[in-house]
């Protein structure tokens, strides 16, 4: 009898961390250790009205405003592209998970850039990207400091760009310090997606997260700071909601600080009105140089952050696939063409605007995307007709967009997470991962990282991979799947599982729990991996 997953160290009875596993700073972590490669050198909470939500879950005034905003939208992220431009460096508050650089193209996270610009070098970048790459169809200003700690930049960005790409969608990130004064400006320029970082609602764990605020002329600290922060996201949260305007929460999850206190957040931001909350994992390398990296504050586990996910359930909707992108970033989430629309190589660009085109374009992504919903729900009739169980799985998946199982093994830099079970498979997030494939070769040293990223998932779904990393992926309990290529994503995932519940059925193996995965970070821009 063949079995499913190899023993591990972590509990054998339990498939997911709960919320009470939550490891404090310091604890070990269930993570395998790493080893040799082949060569010898080397949640639920699925939106009913969010980011899996369709047509048919929400207002027909609010589906036109999500169905082809990547952000707002799970199904959405695989077809449509969003931008961000760095008109506005300046902040007014500092987090302890933040450092901002900007002359920074190796770093893929929020608060870096290679370039600041002005916001007329902006539009003209925005106008440049929007013709070739018509898919592209949001513009988002979200740093590389506070979007509106530098009104006058932001505005005069998005009131440009208004009159020569009219059909761009608009938003802004923020801290939330300045937005109450500022909803009147934001609802004039019809900037209707908002997104504000919202990481507490108890001044006390507050102070724990932001040094210091500067607010009515001066700095302030400690929970006098935290108080005054939590009480203008919120006014601010509010008066959005009351002018129609869709907002987001971006929360950053910090192990020993505010995990568990996550949920409360959850809760009050719900009573807000906010239309998603995005529960991101807390980077914290030191060489980034944030004060929570060069004390030794751990970001949380795969399932740690799934645990805090899962037990949002039933309140705001979550979005699960951010990628906590550069503040600079061109494409699709998970990808970055920011290298391509650099300042030199846009002003040698001869670039023609085409509205037509674009809609044309679009019109022929909402047929595939039609055709990826249909194919889903194929899927799932299928899976129905099989025996119910309670059989819950994590599945990897390797993609290049379009929703479909299209990227070889060896050049996956993130996969994408999937829970599978009897009744609904559901984005659940992705894994960043080091590039396996090195100038044509595979880097057998790079294997164990990898494995560890999607060491709690019992398949990934590849469309070619090597004997090498095949071999390592089977010897570790995860089973390397080629058999999908070319398929949608929630087809190949559910035509998987239902022949995993086949073989566990009839003894040819048994199914076994998995341990927990390591988050990736500090990765690197693809020019950088390139390089």
């Amino acid at each position: 009898m063949q079995s499913a997953s190899p023993a591990s160290s972590t509990p054998p009875a339990v498939a997911f961390v709960g919320i009470g596993q939550i490891k404090r700073l310091g604890d070990p972590l269930d993570i395998p250790a790493p080893s040799g490669g082949c060569s010898t050198e080397g949640g639920e909470g699925k939106a009913s009205c969010g980011s899996s939500g369709g047509p048919d879950d929400m207002p027909p005034e609010i589906w036109e405003k999500v169905k082809n905003h990547p952000c707002y939208s799970e199904e959405a992220h695989h077809h449509y592209a969003r931008m961000h431009v760095a008109v506005a460096p300046a902040c007014n508050i500092q987090c302890n998970y933040c450092n901002r650089k900007y002359d920074c193209s190796n770093e893929s996270r929020p608060g870096v850039v290679s370039q600041k610009l002005t916001p007329e070098q902006a539009v003209k970048k925005v106008v440049t990207v929007a013709s070739e790459i018509p898919q592209m169809t949001v513009l988002g200003i979200a740093g590389p400091g506070d979007s509106l700690a530098n009104p006058k930049k932001t505005f005069d960005t998005f009131r440009m760009l208004q009159e020569q790409a009219p059909d761009i969608k608009l938003c802004l990130s923020t801290n939330g310090l300045a937005l109450p004064d500022l909803v009147d400006e934001i609802c004039r320029y019809n900037i209707d997606h908002v997104t504000i970082t919202i990481n507490m609602v108890d001044p006390e764990v507050g102070a724990k997260i932001y040094p210091w605020i500067f607010w009515d002329h001066r700095r302030i600290t400690g929970i006098e700071a935290a108080r005054i922060l939590h009480e203008r996201q919120m006014l601010g949260l509010e008066m959005l909601t009351a002018r129609g305007v869709l907002t987001k929460i971006n929360s950053v999850l910090i192990p020993g600080v505010n995990d568990e206190h996550l949920i409360e957040v959850n809760r009050e931001v719900k009573k807000r009105g906010a239309f998603l909350h995005n529960i991101m994992p807390l980077i914290s390398e030191a060489e980034h140089g944030t004060v929570f990296g060069l004390t030794g504050q751990r970001g949380p586990t795969a399932q740690e952050l799934k645990a805090v996910q899962d037990a949002c359930a039933g309140g705001a909707n979550l979005m699960r696939h951010c990628r906590q992108c550069r503040a600079d970033a061109v494409g699709l989430l998970g990808e970055d063409r920011s290298e391509e629309f650099t300042q030199d190589k846009i002003d040698q660009m001869e670039v023609v605007y085409d509205l037509d085109r674009r809609r044309s374009y679009q019109e022929q992504v909402e047929i595939e995307r039609q055709a990826q919903h249909q194919a889903k729900q194929i899927a799932l009739a299928g899976a129905s007709a099989l025996p119910v169980d309670d059989l819950k799985l994590l599945v990897a998946v390797a993609t290049q967009g379009g929703g479909r199982v299209n990227e070889h093994f060896g050049h996956v830099t993130e996969f994408q997470i999937y829970e599978v079970s009897a009744q609904q498979t559901l984005f659940v997030g992705h894994r960043r991962v080091d590039l396996y494939c090195q100038g044509g070769y595979g880097d057998d040293e790079q294997l164990p990282s990898v494995v560890r990223a999607i060491n709690d998932c019992h398949a990934v779904l590849v469309s070619k991979i090597g004997a090498c990393p095949r071999d390592e992926l089977s010897a570790a309990g995860i089973e390397p799947v080629d058999a999908y290529a070319g398929d949608f994503i929630e087809k190949a995932v559910l035509g998987w599982f239902n022949d995993y519940r086949s073989r566990v059925a009839s003894g040819a193996l048994v199914h076994q729990h998995r341990g927990d995965a390591q988050i990736r970070q500090g990765a690197f821009t693809g020019a950088q991996q390139a390089a």
